[in-house]
């Protein structure tokens, strides 16, 4: 059973909608015991980072998502907001100061900073491609420069590059995927990007 972690924090259920389309058993659920109990895990979410950590604190969800992830070694996909979440800290919080997040990855996450705001709006948003920084089975039957689809006006900032999985060029490079043992994230949204994002989820789902 795939379960879509439920935190109030938008896109969970185009997420639902496409496994269902690859015929993939899935339900949303913000219940610890599911969580607990998951096959596999997917956290995916839209919206402000610090309201995200409060609503998974108000629910109860952190401290099953860690034992899950972290004792229980079961694989997990970010999608999004849902990647920016296992970073240690990020600024997108009230008055700009440090919000803790799960701290998974040796990351955080800060506000894109673009030159010619002529040329790059933030946020960031429409069809841009990856590079695939090293193996990954995310990564099977993905080529190189695939297009996928982005929202955000936050990047994640890898201070430990053996995770980064994918980078994506945009006004310079920024960190578009990472991998850390059985810990996925992708900034992109793989639900909204086609081919490639279907073939990422059943990569995902397909993992051993």
């Amino acid at each position: 059973m795939i379960v879509i972690v439920n935190y109030n924090m938008g896109n969970l259920y185009s997420v639902k909608k496409k496994l269902d389309r690859l015929q993939i058993e899935s339900i949303v659920s913000s219940d610890p015991d599911d969580i607990l109990h998951a096959e596999k895990l997917i956290l995916p979410g839209v919206g402000h980072f610090g309201k995200a950590m409060n609503n998974l604190q108000e629910l109860g969800l952190i401290e099953a998502l860690n034992h899950a992830v972290l004792n229980k070694k079961i694989p997990i996909l970010g999608i999004c907001l849902g990647m920016q979440l296992m970073a240690k800290v990020s600024f997108e919080s009230e008055n700009n100061s440090a919000c803790e997040g799960l701290g998974w990855l040796d990351a955080e996450v800060v506000k894109f900073q673009v030159n010619d705001t002529l040329r790059f709006k933030i946020p960031h948003t429409g069809w841009n491609t990856i590079r695939i920084h090293k193996e990954s089975p995310l990564m099977n039957n993905i080529e190189n420069e695939s297009e996928f689809y982005f929202v955000h006006s936050y990047q994640f900032k890898a201070n430990d590059p053996s995770i980064v999985l994918n980078t994506t060029d945009y006004c310079g490079n920024f960190v578009s995927a990472v991998s850390k043992d059985l810990i996925f994230g992708v900034q992109y949204h793989p639900e909204k990007s086609h081919d490639a994002g279907i073939q990422l989820l059943a990569n995902f789902v397909g993992l051993v």
